[in-house]
């Protein structure tokens, strides 16, 4: 197929479009060209300003793309402004779980339906991060509903490359002696690796599914866990103190993310355990050996 990915030169972005070369898809990425990135002359790319309307129609016209999996839009106005200009058969945006409300035990798709709701149409500026991805979601729901869109969740997205840091926070916190506030250590919670995450994207393109559809590894793992583990692996003690640094995940409640829809349509996610300490090793062994 003839795939334009708007994003996909970092992160899972990368993880996503190695993996649709390697299914034998004809990908071209749609960047401002900023960033370098490690494809070569395997995908086409094409240079644009999602936030100028001009520019993406220049950038868009007289073109047609079979699937386009917008990595990189946050709101509604992002959504209009490329979905007015581009020809294709299919749109995937890269949604978030954070637009439950809230997330529960079991998370399932139908906990959030962006249909009737009221649209605003905003910037990623003009609300918090989960409300400009809702509003989002609602613009598909609502005014695009002719379009065969999909509408990827994934919790927090973990790996070796996460530019933001967030799990090593609380690794370097315990191995430096650092105090930390974290507000919710014992909560069970669900997360998706970015290898995962890159590969369950290339397989939805690939899918004739319209909606919404959740991604997650199985199983969760609370903060506490993930603590203790490097306290035992290091000798360290962490140091809890609601003077101490803000922690990542402070505000996020008990969940599980259900996954049934995409494993119905054949796709295996892993099982958290399986990998997350593993990880968490990495950035042990990472924070020790910068100390």
């Amino acid at each position: 197929m003839n795939i334009l990915v708007i994003g996909g030169t970092r992160f899972f972005g990368v993880h996503m479009v190695n993996e649709l070369i390697k299914r034998g898809h004809l990908v071209t990425i749609a960047t401002r060209g900023l960033a370098k990135d490690s494809f070569g002359d395997k995908v086409k790319r094409i240079t644009f300003d999602r936030s100028d309307r001009d520019s993406i129609r220049t950038a868009f016209k007289d073109k047609h793309f079979d699937v386009v999996i917008d990595k990189i839009a946050y709101c509604s106005n992002d959504i209009r402004n490329v979905l007015e200009v581009l020809d294709c058969d299919r749109y995937i945006y890269m949604s978030t779980t954070a637009v439950y409300e809230p997330k529960t035990i079991n998370t399932v798709e139908e906990n959030y339906d962006g249909r009737g709701k009221e649209l605003v149409w905003c910037d990623r500026g003009d609300g918090s991060y989960s409300e400009v991805k809702r509003q989002a979601e609602i613009a598909l729901s609502n005014v695009y509903s002719n379009v065969n869109w999909t509408a990827v969740r994934y919790p927090v997205v973990l790996g070796k490359d996460d530019y933001t840091n967030r799990l090593r926070f609380y690794v370097e916190h315990i191995i430096k002696g650092v105090p930390m506030n974290v507000d919710n250590a014992d909560l069970q919670m669900g997360y998706i690796s970015s290898d995962e995450a890159g590969r369950f994207l290339a397989f939805i393109a690939e899918q004739d599914f319209c909606g919404a559809v959740n991604g997650s590894a199985h199983g969760t793992i609370s903060l506490s866990e993930i603590m203790d583990y490097v306290e035992q692996k290091t000798g360290c003690r962490a140091i809890i103190s609601p003077e101490g640094d803000n922690a990542p995940y402070n505000g996020e409640c008990e969940f599980s993310i259900n996954t049934d829809k995409a494993q119905a349509m054949g796709f295996e996610f892993s099982n958290l355990k399986d990998w997350i300490y593993e990880l968490v090793d990495y950035y042990v062994a990472s924070v020790l050996q910068n100390k």
